[in-house]
């Protein structure tokens, strides 16, 4: 059944985000508040398919550390879905995304369009700088700017590789980070199957401003690994 269960979500993905992503040209050339609205949609739709096609469903925790206004969201990355989710989950949502993502036909576009921070990881210090000034740039504009300090999606039960990136935005915007801890690969997984269960995304209490860099990056590390296993321990 499991398998009956995630070709059905994987054929509704698909078929729901190509619609979707068409449907979206349309607000190509309209101010970037109906893409923000199109994304939350899209999103949502992907939540409901999970739940009705493959089991899995939703849970919100720490609602009272969800940021609503101009914010730093350092988040686990375990899965595609822990992008899709925020969209709908985060009023504005902002992510840094490595460059070949805009060469994805339509999502580049709708990415763009969306003003996404797009680093090059081959880029080194200057990749750095752009991504602090593109940041600083889209606070103004009180967003949720969402990194995954891993850079990319690791494995469950695997504690992470932190890279500076977070900690360069950490010092240069002189702000509190909120981490978020979640379970999307126990459920949604690298590979083809979605399994039954509750997928949680925990938004833990701000980092304050002012660490030092190695005391911020210890912190941020020990909260989001230490929570990330004790959702995984529940076996949700």
């Amino acid at each position: 059944m499991i398998y009956l269960r995630s070709f059905l979500f994987q054929l509704f993905f698909w078929l729901w985000s190509a619609t979707m992503a068409i449907l979206m040209l349309a607000t190509l050339p309209l101010p970037r508040a109906a893409n923000r609205v199109s994304m939350a949609v899209w999103s949502r739709g992907l939540m409901l398919g999970l739940r009705w096609l493959a089991g899995i469903r939703i849970e919100i925790r720490g609602r009272e550390n969800v940021p609503t206004g101009a914010a730093i969201v350092a988040a686990k990355h375990q899965s595609m879905f822990d992008v899709f989710s925020q969209f709908a989950i985060l009023p504005d949502a902002c992510f840094v995304m490595k460059k070949e993502l805009l060469m994805v036909p339509l999502f580049g576009w709708h990415g763009q369009k969306a003003k996404m921070i797009v680093v090059d990881r081959d880029g080194h210090s200057a990749a750095l700088k752009k991504l602090v000034r593109d940041a600083v740039d889209r606070m103004k504009h009180t967003r949720q700017v969402v990194i995954f300090p891993e850079g990319t999606r690791g494995d469950v039960g695997q504690p992470g590789d932190y890279k500076p990136g977070i900690a360069a935005l950490y010092r240069e915007l002189d702000m509190p980070v909120t981490p978020l801890a979640l379970n999307c690969g126990s459920h949604w997984d690298k590979g083809f199957l979605r399994k039954p269960g509750t997928i949680v995304f925990h938004y833990l209490e701000p980092i304050p401003a002012g660490l030092k860099r190695a005391e911020f990056m210890r912190e941020l590390q020990t909260r989001i690994d230490t929570a990330t296993k004790a959702l995984e321990d529940e076996g949700i």
